[in-house]
């Protein structure tokens, strides 16, 4: 496959995986309180991860050691990024969270700078100033309100979210490791933390289940197969192939689904304000992604794409997708 069908094929799944993420805010809405946060998190994790290792087991490729010591602190990371984010969402609208969660984009490079001890150009850093100011102006649709506690527990997950896509990055980029084991072990830690969680605060698991109704029961299932099983494959899987920075701007097409996916099925309203933002969010995202790819074209001619090396892909693991 050439080059151009490798990169276009990893940028569709991530931007199939940003519209899934996208919806997730207005789903979520939907199932959980505050109460129900660590219950609703158990469920959706155990669920997930149980789909992922009956995959694994289907396919009887063994564990490896390393694929362990890298997927667990992963999931640890995911597991903070999922308590910043929901317990966000019962405290703030959908359509926030949604928008304050695509800085991850922002945070995501100036922390793999640092990492890596690698300087961005400007051009993307005036991209990201774009994309920022489209999120402000789309969040608050033309005012400067005081965040709300829901908030800035969304933006702490905008942090972890970025400590998370670097940290796989660093830790699985260019190695031979199974990206189903890596996820399952990555969900089965956040579920292991959760069930735990379940038993310490909240409603325990079982009431929960108890009060989930057949629409909810819908959309449980979306949450846990599209929203989680599908997008964590293909995020871990999509980072071990190009750049984390490239990533973070993909998906931080997130906050424009969750807009449009707000206001036909939800009936949010955006004023002209609103749609500004999104012009310039699109505008941003655009921009750096396209200034990251000419910044990495000289270390990507003096090495292969890390999707071609066979000996760091299983070939099992290609037709998993």
């Amino acid at each position: 496959m050439g080059t151009f069908l490798v990169r276009f094929r990893v940028d569709l799944l991530l931007l199939l995986v940003a519209v899934s993420w996208g919806s997730t805010y207005l789903v979520a809405k939907e199932l959980v309180t505050a109460s129900t946060v660590l219950a609703l998190l158990a469920l959706r994790m155990l669920l997930a991860a149980g789909v992922m290792a009956a995959i694994a087991g289907v396919r009887r490729n063994r564990l490896i050691r390393k694929e362990v010591f890298a997927g667990i602190p992963i999931g640890v990371l995911l597991a903070a990024v999922f308590v910043f984010e929901t317990f966000g969402i019962a405290h703030t609208s959908a359509t926030n969270a949604g928008l304050i969660i695509s800085l991850t984009m922002v945070f995501t490079p100036v922390l793999e700078s640092v990492v890596l001890r690698r300087r961005l150009p400007a051009a993307f850093f005036a991209a990201a100033i774009i994309a920022v100011v489209g999120v402000v102006l789309l969040a608050g649709n033309g005012t400067f309100d005081l965040p709300s506690f829901g908030d800035l527990l969304v933006l702490g997950a905008a942090v972890v979210r970025a400590a998370h896509v670097v940290s796989m990055h660093k830790l699985t980029g260019g190695k031979a490791m199974d990206s189903l084991h890596l996820t399952t072990v990555q969900l089965g830690t956040c579920a292991l933390l959760f069930t735990t969680g379940s038993f310490i605060y909240g409603d325990s698991i079982p009431h929960y289940l108890s009060r989930m109704d057949t629409g909810q029961g819908v959309m449980f299932l979306y949450l846990v197969l599209i929203c989680t099983v599908f997008a964590f494959f293909v995020q871990i899987w999509a980072v071990r192939r190009t750049s984390a920075s490239r990533v973070s701007l993909l998906l931080g097409t997130e906050p424009v689904w969750a807009a449009v996916i707000g206001i036909v099925i939800a009936h949010d309203s955006i004023g002209i304000a609103g749609y500004v933002g999104i012009a310039l969010i699109l505008t941003g995202t655009a921009w750096g992604r396209v200034t990251e790819q000419r910044h990495r074209q000289p270390e990507r001619e003096m090495q292969p794409l890390r999707s071609e090396p066979r000996a760091a892909i299983s070939e099992n693991e290609n037709a998993g997708l």
